[in-house]
Formats: structure tokens, C-alpha cells, sequence
């Protein structure tokens, strides 16, 4: 009876110091910052999306206009295709591969923005104006969720290399967050428009 009493009143000590024990070595702080990453990480996620739905009625209405850019536009719907593949990845999307398919994008959408200047009617045309217009206002908030992320991961690394939370982050197995950033050379660069065959 002793011995139930006693190992009783160990449980209780055990189940009353733990959270203590955890929260001074940083395990709810760490899941806050990691909570807050994810939270990030969704906002871009949501914006990229945003971002691919507009892509198909953009090449629509520029193929009304100017079909014999037809090339441009493929690359254009095949960056966004590759942008909704990593968007869409089993397991939860890797923010550099997102980086990298959202730069793809913006390059091909670099190169169009070029085509279209041949196109004054079209550059004229009210839902083009418009589309233009939400592009436009995503890419802004892709920028601010990117910067949101960035230095919610950056809080979160830092903190789970800290001692005593770098403790706590082996046992629990917390993990460093990949960056939004670019990583891909050919992503990097900037579009180049050849007008040789223009007439």
C-alpha cells in the first residue's frame, strides 16, 4: 500500500513539474515558432494559388489577340503548370521548389509582358487591364507573405540552435524550415527577348 501511495505521489510530482521542465527548455516556444512558420508558409501557398487560377483566363484573352504567340503562352501555361505540381505535392509543398516554380513563372511572364507590347488593342482590352491589375496585386502579396515567412523561419531556426532549446529540438525531433527563396540558376536569370525575327 506504501509503495502504491509512494509511487502515486511521484506520478503527480512528475505530471505537475513536466510542463514546467518543458516549457523552461523551450518545447512551447519551439511549437509556437514552428506554428507560426506554418502559418506563413500557408499565406504564400494561398497566394500562389491565387496567383496560377488567374494564369489560364490571361492566356485566353491574349490568344484572342495575339494567337501567333503561341509559344510564349505554352511556356506560360507550362510554368504554371509547374507551379500547381509543386504547389500540389503529396507530403506538403518544399518552399525553395515553390520559389523556383513561382520564378519559373514570373519569367514567362516576363517574356509575354514583351510580346503584348506589339499588341496596342490588346494592351487597351478592359479585362486584360484587369487581369493585369490582380496579377499585379498578388505578386505584392506573394512579396509580403515571402517576407512574413522568411522571418518567421528565421526566428524559429535561431531559436531551435539555442541552448537550452537546441536540447529540446534533437529529443523532439524539430528540424531546421527551408527559406522561400530561389535556388535554381536558370530560375535566377533574368528572361532575354530576342526581336531578330520581329517584323
Amino acid at each position: 500500500m506504501s509503495f502504491f501511495r509512494q509511487s502515486r505521489r511521484r506520478a503527480m510530482i512528475v505530471a505537475l513539474t513536466l510542463p514546467l521542465a518543458l516549457g523552461a527548455c523551450g518545447y512551447n516556444t519551439i511549437q509556437s515558432y514552428d506554428e507560426q512558420a506554418a502559418q506563413a508558409k500557408q499565406n504564400i501557398d494561398a497566394q500562389l494559388q491565387r496567383r496560377a487560377d488567374l494564369i489560364p483566363n490571361l492566356v485566353s484573352t491574349v490568344k484572342g489577340f495575339a494567337a501567333q504567340e503561341e509559344k510564349v503562352l505554352t511556356e506560360v501555361t507550362q510554368a504554371r503548370a509547374g507551379l500547381v505540381g509543386a504547389l500540389q505535392k503529396t507530403g506538403g509543398s518544399d518552399p525553395v521548389e515553390l520559389a523556383n516554380a513561382n520564378q519559373q513563372l514570373t519569367g514567362a511572364l516576363g517574356r509575354l509582358t514583351v510580346a503584348i507590347e506589339a499588341y496596342p488593342e490588346l494592351k487597351s482590352n478592359e479585362n486584360f487591364l484587369r487581369l493585369q491589375d490582380e496579377l499585379t496585386g498578388t505578386e505584392n502579396r506573394i512579396a509580403v507573405s515571402r517576407t512574413d515567412y522568411n522571418t518567421a523561419v528565421r526566428q524559429y531556426n535561431e531559436y531551435i540552435r539555442k541552448f537550452p532549446a537546441v536540447l529540446t529540438a534533437k529529443a523532439t525531433g524539430a528540424t531546421p524550415r527551408g527559406y522561400f527563396e530561389v535556388t535554381d540558376a536558370a530560375a535566377r536569370t533574368a528572361p532575354t527577348v530576342d526581336f531578330s525575327d520581329k517584323k
